[in-house]
C-alpha cells in the first residue's frame, strides 16, 4: 500500500494511528496526550483487519490524564502495550536512524525489543536484567553512605552476574542469527559487507567482586551488559561514525528486511511493514529493489510518499491522503 499527499496532509497520522493499533502506542511519542487533537476530550483508534486468517478488530481509546485502553475482538487487554505480542508490526521513520547513529543505549533498547519479537518467552530479560541492576546500584550507595554493610551487595552481586550472562547469551545469539539475513537484505540495497558484532563479555561474580571499590566509588555497577554495544558495519566501517545518512538508511532498512525473513523462518505470520517517507533518499534503483524485496516477503507493507511517482512499482492499493480524509483505491 502507498499511502500519497502532499506535506502535512497526514501522511504520516495516518501510519501512526497504524502503529498504535497494533503496539498500542506511538513510535514517535511516548506521551498519549500528543496523539489527541487539540481542542478534543479524547481520541480512538479503531482498525479491522486478518492476522494468521483469522479476523481482527482493534480498539484504543486515549483520554487526557488516563492510561490507553484497548479491546482485542473484543476483549479488554490489561495494558495496550499488550497489542505487540499479538500483532506484529516493525516500523520505519526518520528519526529512526539514531539506531545506527546513536549511542549504545538506543542499540541496546532495540536489540531487545528485537530479542523479545523473535523470542517472546526471553521478552523479559532485559527488563528483568535492569530491574536487578537499579537494586544492586541501590545497595552500592547504601554502602559507600554507611547505612548498610559491606555484605549487603553479595545476594545482588551474584543475581546480577547471573542474569547479565543468561542476556549476554541470549543478545550475542540474536546477533548471530540476524547477522546474516542483516548481510543479504543491506547487499541486496547495496550496501556491502555489512554485518553486526556484539561487543562485550559478562561479568562473572569474580569480576564484580573485584571492582567493588570502584563501584562504591561511582555508585553504580561498572561492568555487565548495561554497557555493551552492538555495531553495526560495512566493509569494516562502524556506521555510526563513518557512515553517510544514506548508507545509514540502508543499514536501519535491513535490519527491518532481516527481522522479516526471520520471523518467517521461524514460522510467524509476517508483520505489518510500516515505512515512513523511505523512498526519498533512495535512489530509483534502491527504490525498486525495496519494492521487490518487500513483495518477495509476504509482509503487508505501508509506505508514505509526495507523490505515486516515488514508487517504480504500481502499489496494489493506492491511498490518497488529504487533511482529514484518507481515500484507498486498487
Amino acid at each position: 500500500m502507498l499511502a500519497v499527499g502532499s506535506n502535512g496532509a497526514g501522511k504520516t497520522n495516518l501510519l501512526e494511528s497504524l502503529h498504535v493499533a497494533t503496539q498500542g502506542f506511538s513510535p514517535r511519542t511516548r506521551s498519549d496526550a500528543q496523539l489527541i487533537r487539540f481542542g478534543e476530550a479524547g481520541a480512538l483508534v479503531a482498525v479491522t483487519g486478518e492476522h494468521r486468517g483469522s479476523s481482527v478488530a482493534v480498539e484504543v481509546t486515549l483520554r487526557p490524564g488516563e492510561a490507553k485502553r484497548a479491546r482485542l475482538n473484543g476483549a479488554s487487554l490489561r495494558a495496550a502495550e499488550e497489542l505487540r505480542t499479538r500483532l506484529p508490526t516493525l516500523v520505519f521513520t526518520p528519526d529512526r536512524l539514531v539506531i545506527v547513529k546513536g549511542g549504545p543505549a538506543v542499540r541496546r533498547a532495540y536489540f531487545d525489543r528485537t530479542l523479545g519479537r523473535l523470542f517472546p518467552s526471553r521478552a523479559a530479560m532485559s527488563a528483568d536484567y535492569a530491574s536487578t541492576l537499579a537494586q544492586r546500584n541501590g545497595a552500592l550507595r547504601r554502602v559507600a553512605a554507611g547505612f548498610s554493610p559491606r555484605d549487603a551487595l553479595e545476594p545482588w552481586t551474584g543475581r546480577i552476574a547471573e542474569l547479565g550472562a543468561a542476556l549476554v547469551s541470549a543478545r550475542s545469539e540474536l546477533v548471530a542469527l540476524l547477522s546474516p539475513a542483516f548481510a543479504r537484505a543491506a547487499s541486496a540495497l547495496r550496501l556491502e559487507d555489512a554485518e553486526l558484532r556484539y561487543e562485550g563479555t559478562a561479568a562473572s561474580p569474580e569480576e564484580l567482586e573485584a571492582r567493588v571499590e570502584q563501584d562504591l566509588a561511582r555508585g553504580s555497577t561498572g561492568a555487565g551488559p548495561h554497557l555493551h554495544d552492538i555495531a553495526i558495519v560495512a566493509g569494516e566501517r562502524d556506521l555510526r561514525s563513518f557512515g553517510s545518512q544514506g548508507e545509514q538508511r540502508l543499514a536501519v532498512l535491513s535490519l527491518l528486511l532481516a527481522e522479516v525473513d526471520l520471523l518467517a523462518e521461524r514460522g510467524s505470520a509476517p508483520p505489518l511493514l510500516l515505512l515512513d517517507d523511505v523512498l526519498s533518499e533512495l535512489d530509483p534503483e534502491r527504490r525498486a529493489i525495496l519494492a521487490a524485496t518487500i513483495r518477495r516477503s509476504g509482509a503487508q507493507a505501508l509506505l508514505t510518499a509526495t507523490s505515486a511517482g516515488a514508487l517504480p512499482v504500481d502499489p496494489d492499493v493506492l491511498i490518497r491522503v488529504t487533511p482529514g480524509q484518507a481515500v484507498a483505491s486498487a
